[in-house]
């Protein structure tokens, strides 16, 4: 893991739970655990992670912007999780009670040969891939 990736991860588990949304918000809970449970992935904690909106999402580089090739995990108002993705007009994958069982459902989806994240944008990652890719 680059330093790059677990500076992200160190920040995105220390802010989890210090959202700015009002006290007692139903997502707060369980977007703390689903960050937890990912981080405990060794595949997905080699990625470097982001959020928006009650989502988690994972991107093979870096830099901005990043890859959009992975399903992400986001929060419901029922405190329930789904993946959906990889892009944002992926139809929804699944809906779950547990974040582990989301955070698998990513794993089982992460394209062939995920991770280490590449330290770069995407447009470098994606030449990188093509000329000097791994033989």
């Amino acid at each position: 893991m680059t330093d790059i990736v677990e500076a992200a991860w160190r920040k995105i588990l220390a802010t989890a739970g210090e959202h700015t949304w009002p006290d007692g918000s139903p997502l707060l809970g369980p977007f703390t655990e689903m960050v937890r449970m990912a981080h405990a992935e060794p595949q997905l904690r080699q990625l470097y992670p982001w959020t928006g909106m009650w989502e988690l999402h994972f991107s093979r580089c870096t830099g901005f912007r990043p890859t959009w090739d992975i399903p992400y995990i986001g929060t419901l108002s029922d405190g329930r999780y789904y993946v959906e993705g990889p892009r944002r007009n992926s139809p929804r994958i699944a809906e779950t009670d547990r974040a582990q069982a989301a955070v698998a459902m990513v794993i089982e989806r992460l394209p062939p040969g995920c991770g280490p994240a590449f330290v770069g944008t995407a447009e470098e990652l994606a030449a990188y891939e093509r000329e000097d890719g791994p033989e």
